[in-house]
């Protein structure tokens, strides 16, 4: 499907339904380009990227500290990471043998991250400056819809 053609139905469905725009989303994405194997989002709690909704194999990991692997350093950098070659990365932290390259694009609002999307291929070099501009109009369609941990007081 045309990324435009994408990135409308996405926003129809964000709007349609607020409380699931995350799992649209990617459910959309997954179902949209053939060649993203695994979709996922990562919410920011604390020191933590925490797995939120997901299409694909489940992914061993669920929580992944600020600064470690491709996910980690996407979210402390504040920039979209495109990796080739996961296998010439040293900062890939493997999940799937079939994954070749990956795009992470965090969401942001007012500058500070709140989570991010996770985009894993089987094919080498899947993720082009098309799909950069697709993914990260979709991280800030999401951003504010992202329910940010409320702080719990401690007595």
């Amino acid at each position: 499907m045309p990324h435009d053609e994408l990135l409308i139905r996405i926003e129809r469905a964000i709007e349609r339904d607020p409380a699931r725009a995350l799992e649209e989303a990617v459910r959309l994405l997954a179902a949209g380009v053939p060649s993203y194997t695994w979709v996922g989002i990562y919410l920011l709690e604390g020191d933590e990227l925490v797995l939120g909704p997901f299409v694909g194999k489940p992914s061993p990991h669920t929580r992944i500290p600020l600064g470690r692997g491709i996910c980690g350093a996407a979210a402390t950098a504040k920039e979209t990471i495109v990796v080739d070659d996961v296998n010439a990365d040293p900062r890939y932290l493997a999940c799937s043998l079939e994954t070749k390259s990956e795009i992470v694009v965090p969401i942001l609002l007012h500058g500070d991250v709140l989570g991010e999307i996770d985009i894993d291929s089987d094919r080498a070099a899947a993720f082009g400056e098309a799909d950069r501009a697709l993914l990260e109009r979709v991280a800030a369609l999401l951003a504010p819809r992202v329910r940010r941990p409320k702080p719990k007081q401690v007595h």
